[in-house]
């Protein structure tokens, strides 16, 4: 069953009926928003960049993103660039897989942005989500809905945190401006 996510709600990740996950997908999606204009609507294409940024003690170690597909540890794994968008609602149009237990135990928390490559805001994008994936069964854990567009370029979506001996996800949410996840940084460090 799916938790529907709200901004700032941390659920703790675990298999259904117990025990703990091993891996997990950090799913996101969208949808170019259709712009009025004088022919009608239509759609321009919208390149958000999903990255996974790894701490340790609140010090960035490690990214994950576009142009760094793999940790240097091997235990966080983007899927590859999606250019356009699409999904939306249905499947994920960029994804991140998280081997928790390779995590190396010095990494405490997994931070994923979004941000528009290409500068376009939020108010061109419609449909956005992220989602937690139990890599294992494929069965959606819980996903965090992004309401309504802005004047902002990136969102910071969602952490991954160590939580005792096990993890937790909380929905982040908080709107941001930069095309990359290093323009991001200042404003990720108020949520570790």
């Amino acid at each position: 069953m799916t938790v529907n996510m709200t901004k700032g709600q941390a659920i703790s990740l675990e298999k259904q009926g117990g025990g703990t996950l091993t891996a997990v997908r950090m799913g996101l999606g969208w949808q170019a928003a259709p712009r009025r204009g004088l022919f009608g609507s239509r759609t321009r294409e919208i390149d958000l960049d999903a990255s996974a940024v790894l701490f340790a003690d609140k010090q960035p170690v490690d990214v994950v993103f576009f142009r760094h597909l793999v940790s240097d540890d091997g235990s966080v794994r983007h899927t590859g660039d999606n250019l356009v968008g699409g999904a939306g609602q249905g499947g994920d149009d960029e994804s991140i897989l998280v081997d928790l237990q390779r995590v190396p135990v010095h990494i405490d928390q997994i931070v994923f942005t979004v941000n528009s490559f290409t500068g376009q805001t939020f108010q061109e994008v419609q449909n956005a989500f992220c989602r937690i994936v139990d890599e294992t069964n494929g069965q959606e854990l819980a996903r965090y809905t992004l309401d309504g567009g802005g004047q902002y370029t990136a969102q910071i979506m969602a952490k991954v945190h160590r939580a005792g001996a096990g993890w937790q996800m909380t929905a982040i949410g908080n709107p941001s401006n930069g095309r990359t996840f290093q323009d991001l940084m200042p404003a990720i460090l108020p949520h570790l």
